[in-house]
């Protein structure tokens, strides 16, 4: 299974990033290797796989899907800034703008945020995959 060893060598990685204190890396590690073997991890596989498969497909629609979500929520973020300036200038507009906004997200389902960060890990996850596996050279 060599798909198996380059997954968990690249997920071994991110846990020694994400995870500050070395016992409970080390606990992190013991339980992806259990995982090894188990369901779970070829269900973690084929997600990947999809993931990976989805990414580097030629149709333009398909491969710019997720870079583009993601500049539109950068877009949104960075309309913060302009947003910072007019409450300087005219408090009440700022504040009626932010309220219109804030009922706007308030209104959007749930399921939507979770499709976002979903999509946003994905898409990390595919890269990180493209360049452990050298296809994204």
């Amino acid at each position: 299974m060599p798909i198996l060893e380059a997954l968990i060598g690249p997920i071994a990685a991110i846990i020694d990033k994400v995870i500050p204190d070395k016992g409970a890396r080390d606990r992190a590690k013991l339980e992806l290797l259990r995982l090894q073997g188990s369901q779970e991890l070829e269900t973690l596989k084929a997600q990947l796989s999809a993931i990976v498969a989805e990414a580097s497909s030629t149709d333009p629609w398909t491969s710019r899907a997720r870079p583009s979500f993601l500049y539109v929520m950068y877009a949104l973020i960075l309309c913060a800034l302009p947003m910072g300036v007019l409450g300087a200038i005219s408090p009440a507009t700022a504040g009626a703008i932010a309220s219109g906004m804030t009922a706007y997200l308030n209104g959007l389902p749930e399921p939507l945020y979770a499709l976002f960060g979903t999509g946003y890990l994905g898409y990390t996850a595919a890269r990180q995959w493209g360049k452990v596996s050298g296809s994204d050279r």
